[in-house]
C-alpha cells in the first residue's frame, strides 16, 4: 500500500502493473494507430508520432479520420517530408493548433535529412527534434520501441494524483507526479503499461463520475479511501480569458473572385491562408486608414466568434465588390474552389458568415 511520502515499494508496485496489464489486456481500446496487447509487433514509430502529435488538445474521436488521411496522402515519413507546408496544413486545416503542424512537417524532414528517415529510439534524441517535446519523446520510446519511459498526459496525471491523494494543485504537482508515475512504471511492457495508464484515465478513472467499482487499481488508490477522488487533480482557477475584437474584409471581384492573403510565417496561424482583417486587440476602432481599398463597404449583421487558448475573438464582417482589381497583397479565388487552401476554422467561419449573412456562434 501507498505510504505517507506518497510512494510504492517495488513489490506493491509490481503488482498494480500486473494488475494494470491484465485489464488492458482485456479493455484496450481499438485505435486506427495502436497495435493490440500482445500482438507481437510494437506500433510503428511513425504511427506512434504523427497521432500523438495530432492527440494534442484534440479528442481521439476527432484525431482518427485526420490520422487515415495523413495515413493515405503520406504512407511512410519520407512521403511526409516530401509534401510541401501548404499540402500538410491544408490536410490538418480544422486540427487547429496550427504550429503542431508545421513542426510535424519540419520533425519529419529532420528524420530524413539527419537519421535517414528512422526516428531515433531514445528520449534524449527524440527531444532534438522540432515538435517534440517530453510527453511525445516518452510515448515513441515506450510505444514504438518497448522502452521504459515515463509517460505523462492529462489521463496519467488525473490516475497518479488519484492513486497516490496528491492534492497539490496542477500545475505545481506535474513533477511529482512525473516522479511517483515513473515507480509504477515496469520494465516489462513498458509500451503497452503507457497506454493501459492512459486508457484506464479516458474510460475509467474519468474526470467526473469514475467509475471506482471497475478500476483494476481501486484496492490501494488513496483518493478513494478517502472519498476525494472526484476532486482530483486539483486545478487553480482558471484566469479569465480576454476578448479581442477586429473587423474581417470579405471584398469579392465582379467575377465573385474573393481575396484571400498568406499569413505571417511566425505567430497565429502563421502560414495559414485568411480572409483579410485588422488587427486583433480588446479595443478595435475601425478607422478609414485601416481598409485596405477604397470601395462601398457595407457591414454584415452579427458577429463571427472564436475562441483559441488563450483569448476569444468577435470579428465584424465588412463586404464590397470591385469592378476592378486592386493592388493588393493576396491572391484571389473562385468560392468553389476555397476548399483547395488551407483555411482554418476562424476563416471558414467568417466565409459562412458572409456567404449566408447570418451570425456565427462560436
Amino acid at each position: 500500500m501507498p505510504t505517507d511520502k506518497k510512494t510504492a515499494s517495488k513489490p506493491r508496485a509490481y503488482k498494480e502493473a500486473k494488475a494494470l496489464l491484465d485489464w488492458y489486456d482485456r479493455h484496450a481500446r481499438q485505435l486506427p494507430w495502436r497495435a493490440p496487447p500482445h500482438s507481437g509487433r510494437p506500433t510503428p514509430a511513425y504511427r506512434v508520432w504523427l497521432s500523438e502529435i495530432m492527440l494534442q488538445q484534440t479528442t481521439v474521436a476527432t484525431v482518427g479520420p485526420y490520422f487515415e488521411k495523413f495515413l493515405s496522402l503520406w504512407p511512410t515519413i519520407e512521403d511526409l517530408a516530401a509534401a510541401s507546408q501548404d499540402q500538410v496544413l491544408h490536410a490538418w486545416a480544422g486540427l487547429g493548433y496550427y504550429s503542431r503542424a508545421r513542426n510535424l512537417h519540419k520533425c519529419a524532414q529532420a528524420i530524413v535529412r539527419e537519421h535517414q528517415g528512422i526516428f531515433p529510439a531514445t528520449e534524449d534524441a527524440l527531444l532534438k527534434l522540432p515538435g517534440i517535446g517530453p510527453y511525445t519523446a516518452a510515448a515513441i520510446t515506450s510505444i514504438a520501441f518497448d522502452r521504459k519511459a515515463t509517460v505523462m498526459d492529462g489521463n496519467v496525471e488525473r490516475v497518479i494524483a488519484r492513486y497516490f491523494a496528491i492534492k497539490t494543485p496542477l500545475p505545481a504537482a506535474k513533477k511529482e507526479l512525473k516522479h511517483l508515475a515513473g515507480e509504477l512504471t515496469p520494465n516489462k511492457r513498458p509500451g503497452d503499461y503507457a497506454q493501459a495508464v492512459m486508457d484506464l484515465g479516458a474510460t475509467t478513472c474519468t474526470p467526473r463520475s469514475p467509475s471506482c467499482s471497475r478500476c483494476p487499481l481501486a484496492k490501494n488508490c488513496m483518493a478513494l479511501k478517502q472519498d476525494i477522488a472526484e476532486t482530483l487533480p486539483a486545478r487553480l482557477p482558471k484566469k479569465q480569458k480576454p476578448t479581442r475584437r477586429g473587423t474581417a474584409f470579405w471584398l469579392t471581384r465582379k467575377d465573385g473572385a474573393i481575396w484571400l492573403r498568406k499569413r505571417p510565417e511566425k505567430g497565429l496561424l502563421a502560414s495559414m491562408m485568411e480572409i483579410p482583417s485588422t488587427e486583433w486587440h480588446e479595443e478595435a476602432v475601425l478607422g478609414e486608414a485601416e481598409m485596405p481599398t477604397r470601395a462601398k463597404w457595407e457591414r454584415a449583421p452579427g458577429i463571427v466568434r472564436h475562441t483559441f487558448t488563450h483569448f476569444h475573438l468577435e470579428l465584424a464582417v465588412v463586404s464590397a465588390k470591385v469592378a476592378t482589381t486592386p493592388s493588393l497583397e493576396g491572391i484571389w479565388v473562385q468560392p468553389e474552389a476555397l476548399d483547395a487552401y488551407a483555411l482554418p476554422t476562424v476563416m471558414k467561419k467568417i466565409i459562412a458568415h458572409a456567404l449566408e449573412g447570418n451570425p456565427l456562434s462560436k
